[in-house]
């Protein structure tokens, strides 16, 4: 493909995803992207790196780029604009790139208007100080919700929001240790370092095929963020417990719970999709794990009479807006209002509700989101204890000495894991226990 030919391409790949995340689908960018790919054979590795490149500079940076552009708001440019922003401040390109880049020929972008040079001209000005929501590439409609976690910080912790993330592996302990991964993977050419948090991760040096390595195949390691990893391990699942996951998902977590609890016990995992149960199963498979009961939500009245008092641990990875993974889906970002918050606050209420029947007493109930919002953390935690006088707030600062043993990030009872703190994604946790 051609330089202009690619640029066409980012335009309209990025008018798919901006038109999507504007409707109802709410698809993944990454999903999306794939797609669009599938369907467009004839463009080659280098095509596609450099198309992506653009997309995603344009979705994690959209506010700075509106900005630049002379908006006060974010969702008034266009795709064409903002893929133009982009290449003037990512690309440098003067006014002569720029034509070869808008020729109007076959498969390139119709040429620049009298207006769209003028704004490039803009582009090339000097600007005056940006708000915070300029700076840190978040919705302005958000900067309140934002503040209200990080006060005057805001605009540091969300551009760490905006970076792209690591790749993270988690070792599953019951095929090997992290040696035998790291010796495994180098083997393939896949160069990694032990996560400085996580006792079972790993960060690769560099991008890699990972999903085609030995390693991965024979069920050595899975691909999962450290705090995803971090939040599995402050469950504190042990060997011969009954351990429920109570939406399930994927299944990493519970493949992360199973290793824990080295193949023994009994652990169930509930999710309101059947098909992601069973999506999953090729994943259990390959890990070892044995324990694993996979069950829709719909049948979990019927689990529950046979375990007696209930559950030893009960996690609760619960939906949520996922702020905290904006890293990774920064398309998520903007179609993310006060609205969609308050609305899953709702959702989570229930379902905190419903999973607290589960624990026994004496056991624990873990609450995790991967938002970054008061609404979805430490207020739902607030009005939990609020209705379940039986619980109580646990400590994750003890609880990470207790099953990690280094010092906690944190000596708050409750643990909120940030890019800019910690490289990880964004993860709130709370311990509740139930009164014996």
């Amino acid at each position: 493909m051609t330089p202009a030919a690619r640029t066409e391409a980012a335009i309209g790949l990025l008018d798919q995803i901006l038109s999507d995340a504007e409707g109802t689908k709410g698809q993944a960018a990454d999903r999306l992207v794939a797609h669009w790919f599938r369907q467009r054979r004839y463009a080659g590795a280098k095509d596609r790196a450099y198309i992506q490149n653009v997309v995603y500079s344009v979705l994690r940076r959209r506010a700075e780029l509106e900005w630049a552009l002379g908006h006060v708001d974010v969702g008034d440019a266009g795709p064409r604009d903002l893929v133009t922003a982009a290449l003037v401040k990512d690309e440098s390109l003067d006014d002569a790139a720029l034509a070869e880049r808008f020729t109007g020929t076959e498969h390139a972008p119709a040429p620049l208007t009298d207006k769209e040079r003028a704004v490039v001209a803009r582009l090339r000005a000097p600007a005056e100080e940006p708000p915070d929501w300029v700076r840190g590439n978040y919705p302005p409609l958000l900067d309140d919700p934002i503040r209200e976690v990080f006060g005057d910080d805001a605009a540091i912790e969300l551009a760490a929001l905006s970076q792209r993330a690591p790749v993270d592996l988690r070792v599953n302990t019951l095929r090997g240790d992290r040696d035998a991964a790291v010796a495994a993977l180098a083997r393939e050419g896949i160069a990694a370092q032990p996560t400085p948090l996580s006792p079972v991760g790993l960060r690769l040096d560099a991008r890699a095929n990972i999903a085609g390595s030995s390693a991965f195949r024979d069920g050595l390691v899975e691909v999962q963020d450290e705090g995803s990893q971090l939040m599995a391990l402050l469950v504190g699942a042990q060997p011969g417990e009954t351990v429920i996951d109570w939406c399930a998902g994927g299944g990493g977590k519970s493949l992360a719970l199973a290793a824990q609890m080295q193949n023994q016990g009994r652990l169930i995992a509930f999710d309101v999709a059947s098909q992601r149960l069973d999506a999953a199963e090729h994943r259990v498979a390959r890990s070892g794990a044995t324990i694993i009961e996979t069950h829709p939500m719909h049948d979990a009245a019927t689990v529950l009479a046979g375990l007696g008092q209930g559950a030893d641990r009960v996690l609760v990875d619960a939906p949520c807006s996922g702020s905290g993974a904006w890293r990774r889906n920064p398309a998520a970002k903007w179609r993310t209002t006060p609205a969609t918050i308050a609305d899953y606050a709702d959702r989570q209420q229930a379902i905190l509700a419903a999973a607290a029947q589960a624990v026994r007493p004496g056991g624990s109930l873990v609450y995790v989101t991967c938002s970054l919002f008061r609404p979805e953390n430490h207020a739902q935690v607030d009005g939990f204890l609020a209705s379940h006088r039986d619980f109580k707030l646990g400590s994750v600062a003890n609880r990470w000495r207790e099953v990690i043993g280094d010092k906690p990030p944190s000596e708050m009872p409750l643990l909120l894991l940030t890019p800019f703190e910690n490289n990880t994604d964004g993860f709130f946790i709370a311990i509740l226990e139930r009164k014996q």
